[in-house]
């Protein structure tokens, strides 16, 4: 899939605040502007970035990292593509601040898309934007979120949600993740992949729709024993790898392992492994066309059946609708598989 041509630039409006997280700015300013970078000599640049803040000029950040304001948004008249708004530890500048929250929902109606980063899904629920939405935030704050807007339909897991126009993601890091997909629908795969590609991140990062990777939940556990073992399995998931492989590779008793794994993963040996094949067949499925006889050998499953057993227990849908609704190239499937 090529790149798409574009033949207008698109404004791309950050909202920073006294006290906002750095990254939820820098990492999708970041992926945007490098987009920019990367279209061809001559080419009309694909992005315009607009950073507002309350007043222009310098603004301090979370941790105390110093940020330069565009404009102010009290003054801001220009129209936008899309408005993205930061997040941080404390969203009162945003939350308690009545006439923000009027802008914002008089800009939710002059702008093609509008969406936020991390907690910034406060200052979108504030104002109203999310009622009856799906909408997620970083996982440390989606309790908080549900509880304190009862209108929104909050999904604890999701690295970023759309609902129509507005669009939320998860803790900080994620907003990169957003801005790919967003260069991606914009200007097509290749461009948000040769963005990926400089910036040395997955285009879908491993995990899928999901805040949480099997590898990343493991390691927030307590105990090290299987440390060595876990980087292991990392290497050697798609190969036909059993529980008393894995324990002889830990150097234990199957049952000493199957205790101990359960102790510092939370998982059995075998749901881990099972895990680490399905986020392996995700990617697959969200980045290519393959289909489920191949994805399935490819990832270390016995076959489809075995796949789409792991797709029901954890994601509740069939392989062949997961690459439906997260696909990003159209599915060269078979007739068999269909």
């Amino acid at each position: 899939m090529k790149t798409r041509p574009t033949t207008r630039t698109r404004t791309i409006v950050l909202l920073g605040f006294e006290g906002c997280a750095a990254l939820d700015l820098s990492g999708p300013h970041e992926v945007f502007a490098l987009t920019s970078h990367l279209a061809p000599s001559g080419a009309t640049p694909p992005y315009r970035l607009v950073l507002l803040a309350d007043r222009p000029g310098p603004f301090r950040a979370a941790l105390g990292f110093g940020l330069i304001a565009d404009a102010s948004w009290k003054n801001f008249r220009g129209t936008a593509d899309t408005l993205i708004v930061a997040g941080g530890p404390d969203m009162t500048p945003v939350t308690g601040n009545r006439t923000l929250l009027d802008w914002l929902r008089r800009m939710s109606t002059r702008t093609r898309r509008m969406g936020s980063i991390c907690t910034g899904a406060f200052a979108l629920a504030e104002a109203g934007l999310l009622d009856h939405r799906r909408a997620t935030t970083h996982w440390m704050d989606v309790e908080r979120l549900a509880k304190t807007y009862p209108k929104v339909q909050v999904d604890p897991d999701a690295i970023y949600v759309r609902d129509g126009q507005i669009f939320t993601s998860a803790g900080i890091t994620a907003g990169m993740d957003l801005a790919l997909a967003l260069v991606e629908e914009d200007l097509g795969r290749e461009a948000a992949l040769a963005a990926a590609r400089m910036l040395v991140m997955y285009l879908k990062r491993p995990g899928g729709q999901s805040q949480f990777s099997t590898s990343l939940q493991a390691q927030a556990t307590e105990g090290r024993r299987l440390t060595a073992l876990r980087s292991w399995l990392a290497e050697h998931y798609r190969e036909p790898v059993t529980v008393n492989t894995m324990a002889a590779q830990a150097a234990m008793s199957s049952r000493t392992f199957a205790r101990v794994f359960l102790a510092e993963t939370g998982d059995t040996p075998a749901s881990y492994l099972e895990k680490l094949r399905l986020e392996h067949a995700v990617r697959l499925l969200e980045t290519t066309g393959i289909s489920l006889d191949l994805a399935a050998r490819d990832c270390g499953f016995t076959g489809r059946e075995q796949l789409r057993r792991a797709f029901q227990r954890h994601r509740g849908i069939t392989p062949q609708e997961y690459q439906q609704r997260f696909g990003t190239t159209g599915p060269s499937q078979s007739k068999a598989d269909r």
